[in-house]
């Protein structure tokens, strides 16, 4: 509930902020903007996501279930979009990183191709926390975990990368 009020916010802003009008928007309609956007999760939310995503996108991947490895990854991204309105720095670093260093996790995982996955994965770990320190959130450190968490979703399913729909 509180993910689909977040994204009517947020789309709500974006159509505020697409219109002509708000360039000779009032204070009392610049104010409610504001409060708006004030509103949209910033950068550590959409993280959280992120990072469940990645974990299970590595579970998936083990598993052969490179339909829902492709899926986590794709909304993983998806996630990050608030950002782009709420931390504009920040989220041109995200996007940075996954359209150029994320971009070969995503290349194994439509080639189904395990091997380079693992190196892909374990390198984005690595880029991951080097960011974390640049940005000085040090104490974040992001790892690969042993066992596959425990939400009800089957990693071993076998499936294709390409059935994911838009």
């Amino acid at each position: 509930m509180l993910k689909r009020n977040t994204y009517a916010v947020m789309a709500g802003v974006l159509l505020a902020l697409g219109s002509s009008s708000v360039l000779a928007a009032d204070a009392e309609t610049q104010a409610q903007l504001d409060a708006l956007k004030a509103a949209i999760p910033k950068f550590a939310v959409p993280m959280r996501e992120v990072g469940g995503r990645f974990q299970d996108m590595y579970f998936a991947a083990k598993g052969g279930n490179w339909a829902l490895a492709a899926y986590m990854s794709k909304y993983m991204n998806g996630a990050m979009n608030p950002a782009a309105l709420t931390k504009p720095k920040e989220y041109k670093m995200w996007k940075d990183f996954y359209v150029n260093d994320f971009a070969m996790v995503n290349k194994a995982i439509q080639a189904k191709d395990m091997k380079a996955f693992e190196e892909s994965y374990t390198k984005a770990i690595v880029t991951c926390n080097e960011c974390h320190e640049t940005m000085k959130y040090q104490f974040i450190k992001v790892v690969k975990k042993k066992t596959a968490p425990g939400n009800n979703i089957d990693f071993t399913l076998k499936t294709e990368p390409n059935i994911v729909p838009d």
